[in-house]
């Protein structure tokens, strides 16, 4: 008996456990490229746009932030372009410029959140059913029905169980795993804002007369 013929067996909701797979497989594999993309050495970076911020050479700066991928870029990119404003401006426009790229990298994760929760729920429904029409088939038998009879009907019901729980558990350590990445990014994402922030306060005169008064 092949894989595919004993997933048959499992009834019609099987359907829908195998849509949710699909789902999940293809929104990890879109995630992960994106987080791939995102993946920089940011040591390097940072020291080189520390050395063009310190020399007041800006439009090096951009032009690094342009051609590095990944949402850190965009953030010291936008911290950079508002370098004469005043600190509280620049702050607040890394924060949002920040929670525009989190969302960004968070697309998808409640797709996966949902799906973590409703394939198991979905097995268990269908396990539900089939040990209903099992036990309406026992009924229609007259309760002439021998183990064998009795077991196949129970192991059937119990497929769309251990598929479902097999998709969760999978579609969790895939969400959690992910979560994990963006997490690092955002802790990185962080520490640059916060970098820069300094940078740019202290190569910017306007700034400096403030806090000397």
């Amino acid at each position: 008996m092949s894989l595919f013929s004993v997933l048959a067996k499992g009834g019609w909701l099987m359907i829908f456990v195998g849509i949710f797979s699909l789902i999940a497989v293809g929104i990890f594999i879109e995630r992960m490229m994106v987080l791939r993309k995102a993946k920089i050495n940011l040591n390097a970076f940072l020291i080189k746009i520390r050395q063009y911020i310190s020399r007041r050479d800006y439009d090096n700066a951009l032009m690094l932030c342009s051609n590095t991928p990944g949402p850190i870029s965009k953030v010291i990119e936008k911290g950079i372009r508002l370098r004469g404003q005043s600190r509280e401006e620049i702050k607040d426009a890394i924060e949002s410029a920040g929670r525009s790229e989190i969302y960004q990298l968070e697309k998808g994760f409640g797709a996966l959140a949902t799906i973590s929760g409703v394939a198991p729920l979905t097995g268990f429904l269908g396990t539900v059913t089939g040990m209903i029409q099992a036990f309406m088939r026992i009924q229609e038998l007259g309760g002439n029905v021998n183990a064998t009879v009795l077991a196949g009907g129970i192991w059937e019901a119990l497929i769309t169980t251990a598929a479902g729980l097999l998709v969760g558990i999978l579609t969790l350590l895939g969400y959690n795993y992910l979560l994990t990445k963006v997490q690092r990014l955002v802790f990185d994402m962080e520490i640059s804002s916060t970098n820069l922030l300094e940078l740019l306060t202290t190569s910017n005169p306007k700034e400096e007369k403030v806090h000397e008064a």
